[in-house]
């Protein structure tokens, strides 16, 4: 049962120490004195800034129904949901077209941008504009040579010369003498990279097959003509695990011994490695990637971090999987992160 509050003395009932110390509670209570409002208030802010929903936009290059461009996805709606960020994915495979979605995302007043820098030179004017509106950008999977020059904040992703070269190795070490290097999109400077860095360390013959990635009925034609053409070709390395198991079948229609090896897996390309059909696979971790860069926004938004210090790029591969080790990452790959 509530009592009702007696009602307070008058000021003059009161003396001097008593009336001192009632004023000092007044202004505590009330966040009177300058000390505690400037406290509150910097508080409230604080509270206002924790409590609001950052807005990113994650803008990729890759093609529709790409299997590899869900993982990243997958990755960077997982660190969306787990930072409370409101997450808007889109992509193109036409560098003009990722452009426009850059400039769509600037316009929606986003907080910050995830960007792929397949073609650089097409993304420099969008990122240029997003920073002069003060948006954060930050850098994955594409562009490791072009993001520090383009101005983008961090950057996660695998050195593809660095993976391409290890490629090289491993052939060497297979005792492979000529190999066909499949690029699905021609002016892709990572697909580029790794074919150069396969021919860098490769001893043998490398020779790269230049196809249309977007339509793998043509894809596999052309690979399956340059097999007949050349008997000689005893290892093809794709550049994306779809384009790997197509290759596989081009190799049988061929008549060829080729084997198969790739960079990127999925769940179909570990089945592919397990039971042997695929040599090995590169895996850059693609759901690492998009869970990084969108992580990184949010924490640059919330808490000053800037991975790298800006001038150093996070790896996220090359890892090889193979048949001695595919056990390791099949159920994750099963759950679509890997």
């Amino acid at each position: 049962m509530n009592a009702p509050l007696p009602a307070p003395p008058s000021p003059g009932s009161l003396g001097p120490t008593r009336l001192a110390a009632l004023a000092a509670v007044c202004c505590l209570l009330l966040a009177g004195c300058s000390g505690a409002a400037s406290s509150g208030s910097d508080d409230a802010e604080a509270a206002g800034r924790s409590g609001a929903r950052l807005k990113v936009a994650l803008v990729t290059h890759g093609g529709e129904g790409d299997a590899f461009w869900e993982l990243v996805r997958k990755g960077a709606e997982a660190a969306a949901a787990k930072d409370g960020v409101d997450l808007t994915y889109a992509s193109d495979a036409d560098a003009a077209g990722q452009a426009e979605l850059v400039r769509d995302a600037i316009r929606d007043k986003v907080d910050g941008l995830a960007v792929t820098l397949a073609k650089p030179q097409a993304m420099r004017g969008p990122v240029a504009e997003a920073q002069a509106a003060g948006i954060p950008v930050v850098g994955l999977n594409s562009g490791i040579d072009a993001w520090r020059s383009a101005g983008l904040l961090e950057y996660f992703g695998q050195d593809e010369s660095v993976a391409g070269r290890a490629v090289g190795d491993k052939l060497d070490a297979l005792g492979a003498q000529h190999a066909l290097c499949v690029i699905h999109e021609r002016g892709n400077v990572a697909l580029e990279a790794r074919c150069a860095g396969v021919k860098k360390a490769f001893a043998g013959e490398t020779e790269m097959l230049y196809v249309d990635g977007t339509d793998m009925e043509a894809m596999t034609a052309a690979v399956t003509a340059r097999l007949r053409q050349e008997p000689g070709i005893d290892e093809v390395v794709a550049n994306g695990a779809q384009y790997a198991l197509a290759s596989v079948k081009a190799a049988g229609k061929a008549g060829s011994k080729a084997e198969v090896a790739t960079f990127d897996l999925n769940k179909d390309l570990v089945d592919a490695v397990s039971d042997g059909s695929v040599q090995f696979a590169v895996d850059q971790q693609p759901y690492l990637q998009g869970y990084l860069a969108v992580d990184a926004l949010w924490l640059h938004r919330t808490n000053g971090n800037v991975s790298g210090g800006g001038v150093a790029p996070v790896l996220t591969g090359p890892a090889f999987v193979t048949k001695t080790n595919v056990a390791e990452v099949a159920r994750f790959a099963a759950d679509g992160t890997r």
